[in-house]
C-alpha cells in the first residue's frame, strides 16, 4: 500500500516549507472538488482513477496538527498555512514541547488518576524558578565535598542534575532508568558524581513537584511519553482531535516526537514530514535527527533539489569542507569570499564595523542585508560593534540578546523602589542605587517629536549628578526602614535646581503615599506596586523602546510567577516567615541574574527591523533567515567545531541510536567535524552573495587563536589587514 504521508528532504533554503505547505494545500483542494469520504478508496470512482489514491482532508473532520521547531518558526509557519486556506481549516500550530506542555494540562485528570496525585490545577515553574527550588531542596546533601568532586560551583551544578531529566524525557526514558543509562556511560569516570546519587536527587525533585502540582519541561515531557501516550482513553481522544500533521524541521525534535507521530498514522492520519541533513541545530539539546528520520520509512520520500548551481552555497561548500576537513590541500577560495585579519580582536572589532559601515554608506548593501555571526559573542564586543555602528547611524539587532533582566537601570530603579517602600529590604539599597532611581523614575513626559530612536530621547529632570548629590545628603540608610529625606535637608539645596527639585519632591510624595497603603494593607501586592510605578513614572502615555518595554514586560511576568509559585507552596506547606521574605529571596533572584528579558511575544509587532544583525552561530542557524553578506568573527576561534552552551551535559547518553554508550574522545572527535560540515553548509546556504572572515591572532585572553577555519582564512583574499591599516592610517 503506498503512504499518503511525504517525507520531504532538503537542505537550507531548498524550499522544504514551501513544499510541506503545498502539499497540505493540495490536500485541502480536493474536497472541493469530490465530495467523498475521508479515504478516497472507498470511493464508488472508476478503478484506476488517479484521484483515488490521494487522500483529502474535509472542513468538517478534526483538526490539523502543525509543528515548528521553535516559536518564531511556529507562528510563522502557522500564518503561512491560514493564509494558503484562507482560515478555512482548524489549524494547531505548537513547538513540540508547546504541545505536550497543553496536552499534559489538558489532561491532567487522567493523570491524576493514574498516578495518584492530588487534585489541584498544575503550575508550570519557569526555569530560574525551578533551579532555585531544586537548590533548595538539594542543598543539605549538595555539601562541599560533593561539589569539589563535580569541579563546579552549586548553581552549575544544579542546573547540569535537571537538564539530565529533560534529556532523559526527551529520549522517552522513565527517571528510574537514568541512573542505570549514566552508570554504562560514564563507565569508570571518577571525575563525575556516581549515577545514583544524581538519579536519587531527580526522583526526589519529581514527587516533590508531583505532589505540589509543579511542572517542568523534564517532568511534563515525561509525563507525556511515558503515561499519556500509553494510554487508550488518551489515545481515542487524541486521533479524534487530529486528522493530518504537518512537522517542519523535524531534524530539530526530540526523539518522543516520533512516538506521537507514529500514534497518529497508526491510526488512520496522514502526515507530512520535513528534514534537513545538514540541519541538526539541537542536537546536544535533546534533539535527535537519527532516530526521528527513521520515520522516512513510513512516508513516500522527496528529495528537494539544492540551491541553483550559480549559488555561492555550490560554489564553496565542497571546497570550504575540503580545506577544513584535509588542511594540506592547496586550495585558494574565490574571491566572493574576503578575510579581515588583524593582530588583536580590539582591531578586529574596530575594522570589521568600519567595513561594514563603509559598505553601507557607499550604499553597496543595505543594514539589513548584512549579518554579523560569531561561534560566541561575549559584552565587550555586542558593545562595541554596536557602539561603532550605531555612531555611523546603523541601527544592530542582537537576535535574541539575552542579557540579565538586572542589566536594565529601570528594572534596578523598580527593585530599589521597592526596599524603600516594604520593610526590612534597607540592606538590599545603597546610595548608588538610590541615584539611579532618582534619574530613572524623573523622566520628562513631552518627548522631542519627529526622533528617529526613542532609545536617545529620552531626557530626565534629575540627572546623574543631582542625583547623587540628593543621595549623599537625603538617603537615610537603615535595615529596616531606609529613608529620604526632604531636599532641604541639603545646606545648598539650591544647587539642585527647580526642575530637580520639583520631581525630587514628586517621586518622594510618591514614596511616602505608597508607604501609607501598605501599612494599611491597600496594596494587594508588589505586582501591583511594581504596575503603579511603572504607569506613574515610565509609561504615562509615552511609547517605551520596544527593550524597555520587553524589559518591564518580563519583569512584570516574572513576579507574577514568582508569587504564583509561593502562594502555592504556602497552602501545601505553610512556613513561618517574615512578611517579605518572598520580596527579598525575589530581589535577589534578579540580581543573580538568572533571568533574561524575552517575554512574548519574543519580537516587536510590525515590519522586520532595517538593521545589520548580530548572532552567536546557534542563534542564527535557529533563526532561520538569509542575508546577502556574512561576516563570521573570530574565524580563527576554536569554539566553531564546539558545541558549547548548545550542548548539555550527558547529551550524548541519551540519543536513541547510542542509548547509554560510552563517549569517548573519537566519538567527541568526530562529533566536532560533523558539527563544523553541518555548520558550514548550513551557513553558506544563507548567505547569497558575500562571506567576509574575521580574524584576529590573539583572543580576547591573548592566546593564539588557530581554530579549524584557520585554513579558510589563509586560502581567500585578504581585504584588510595589520599591514594596509597602516598604510591607510600612518599615525597609527
Amino acid at each position: 500500500m503506498v503512504s499518503h504521508s511525504v517525507w520531504i528532504v532538503g537542505t537550507s533554503r531548498s524550499g522544504k516549507t514551501a513544499r510541506l505547505v503545498e502539499q497540505f494545500c493540495h490536500w485541502v483542494k480536493l474536497e472541493n472538488q469530490y465530495n467523498e469520504s475521508f479515504y478516497t478508496k472507498k470511493s464508488g470512482r472508476k478503478k484506476g482513477s488517479h484521484v483515488s489514491e490521494f487522500l483529502y482532508l474535509k472542513q468538517t473532520e478534526p483538526g490539523v496538527l502543525v509543528l515548528a521547531a521553535n516559536d518564531d518558526n511556529r507562528r510563522e509557519l502557522g500564518d503561512i498555512i491560514v493564509t494558503s486556506t484562507f482560515g478555512k481549516y482548524p489549524v494547531r500550530a505548537k513547538t513540540p514541547l508547546g504541545f505536550f506542555q497543553d496536552e499534559v494540562i489538558l489532561f491532567w485528570p487522567l493523570l491524576i488518576n493514574s498516578l495518584n496525585l492530588k487534585a489541584q490545577f498544575p503550575v508550570r515553574l519557569r526555569p530560574e524558578t525551578e533551579q532555585e527550588l531544586a537548590t533548595k531542596l538539594w542543598r543539605p546533601q549538595l555539601d562541599e565535598e560533593i561539589l569539589q568532586i563535580a569541579g563546579v560551583n552549586e548553581s552549575r551544578l544544579v542546573r547540569r542534575i535537571l537538564d539530565l531529566l529533560q534529556l532523559a524525557a526527551y529520549s522517552g526514558t522513565p527517571c528510574e532508568d537514568i541512573a542505570q543509562i549514566l552508570a554504562r556511560g560514564l563507565g569508570e569516570n571518577t571525575t563525575t558524581l556516581e549515577p545514583e546519587f544524581l538519579a536519587c536527587l531527580l526522583l526526589d525533585w519529581r514527587n516533590w513537584c508531583l505532589e505540589r502540582g509543579l511542572l517542568t519541561y523534564g517532568i511534563i515531557t515525561e509525563l507525556y511519553s511515558q503515561y499519556l501516550l500509553s494510554d487508550r482513553n488518551y489515545q481515542q481522544h487524541l486521533t479524534k482531535r487530529y486528522q493530518a500533521v504537518l512537522a517542519d524541521d523535524v531534524d530539530d525534535y526530540p526523539s518522543v516526537a516520533r512516538l506521537l507521530f507514529e500514534l497518529l498514522l497508526d491510526r488512520g492520519a496522514v502526515g507530512a514530514f520535513s528534514y534537513n541533513p545538514d540541519g541538526a541545530v539541537r542536537l546536544g539539546l535533546g534533539a535527535d535527527p537519527n532516530y526521528l528520520e527513521g520515520l522516512a520509512e513510513r512516508c513516500r520520500v522527496e528529495i528537494l533539489t539544492g540551491p541553483p548551481p550559480e549559488s555561492l552555497s555550490e560554489q564553496l561548500t565542497k571546497q570550504m569542507v575540503e580545506l577544513v576537513t584535509e588542511p594540506m590541500v592547496l586550495l585558494s577560495l574565490p574571491e566572493i569570499v574576503r578575510s579581515i585579519q588583524t593582530t588583536s580582536r580590539a582591531q578586529l572589532l574596530r575594522q570589521t564595523a568600519e567595513v561594514i559601515a563603509n559598505a553601507i554608506q557607499s550604499q553597496q548593501v543595505e543594514p539589513e542585508e548584512v549579518a554579523i555571526i560569531a561561534p560566541g559573542l561575549d559584552a565587550i564586543a555586542r558593545y562595541t560593534l554596536v557602539e561603532i555602528l550605531v555612531k555611523q547611524n546603523i541601527p544592530v539587532e542582537s537576535l535574541n540578546d539575552q542579557r540579565p533582566l538586572i542589566s536594565s537601570p529601570i528594572i534596578r530603579a523598580l527593585l530599589t523602589m521597592l526596599a524603600l517602600v516594604y520593610p526590612g529590604l534597607g540592606r538590599l539599597v545603597d546610595r548608588d542605587a538610590v541615584a539611579e532611581m532618582l534619574v530613572v523614575l524623573s523622566r520628562k513626559q513631552q518627548l522631542p517629536e519627529n526622533s528617529t530612536d526613542a532609545i536617545h530621547r529620552v531626557s530626565t529632570n534629575i540627572d546623574p549628578v543631582r542625583a547623587g548629590l540628593i543621595a549623599d545628603y537625603c538617603f537615610v540608610p537603615h535595615p529596616d526602614r531606609p529613608n529620604l529625606l526632604p531636599v532641604s535637608a541639603f545646606e545648598r539645596w539650591d544647587r539642585i535646581g527647580y526642575a530637580a527639585t520639583t520631581a525630587y519632591n514628586e517621586i518622594l510624595q510618591w514614596l511616602e503615599q505608597q508607604r501609607s497603603q501598605q501599612e494599611l494593607r491597600l496594596i494587594p501586592s508588589p505586582i501591583s506596586l511594581l504596575d503603579r510605578a511603572i504607569q506613574r513614572f515610565l509609561w504615562n502615555g509615552s511609547n517605551l523602546p520596544y527593550e524597555q518595554l520587553a524589559a518591564l514586560r518580563e519583569l512584570l511576568e516574572t513576579a507574577q510567577h514568582y508569587w504564583e509559585i509561593d502562594t502555592r507552596l504556602r497552602q501545601i506547606a505553610p512556613v513561618e516567615t517574615t512578611p517579605h521574605t518572598t520580596i527579598i529571596e525575589f530581589i535577589q533572584l534578579l540580581r543573580r541574574g538568572t533571568i533574561t528579558a524575552n517575554p512574548y511575544p519574543v519580537r516587536p509587532i510590525g515590519g522586520a527591523r532595517k538593521a545589520v544583525t548580530l548572532a552567536t552561530i546557534f542563534q542564527y542557524r535557529s533563526s532561520r533567515r538569509s542575508h546577502r553578506w556574512h561576516f563570521w568573527l573570530d574565524a580563527g576561534s576554536p569554539l566553531w567545531a564546539k558545541g558549547g552552551a548548545a550542548t548539555l551535559f550527558g547529551a550524548p547518553f541519551f540519543l536513541r541510536d547510542r542509548l547509554g554508550e560510552p563517549w569517548t574522545a573519537e566519538d567527541e572527535k568526530l562529533a566536532e567535524e560533523k558539527r563544523l560540515q553541518r555548520i558550514l553548509t548550513d551557513l553558506l546556504s544563507r548567505v547569497s552573495e558575500r562571506v567576509y572572515l574575521c580574524h584576529s591572532d590573539l583572543a580576547v585572553n591573548g592566546q593564539e587563536q588557530i581554530g579549524p577555519l584557520l585554513p579558510l582564512v589563509n586560502a581567500c583574499v585578504t581585504v584588510i589587514s595589520e599591514s594596509t591599516e597602516k598604510l591607510r592610517n600612518p599615525a597609527s
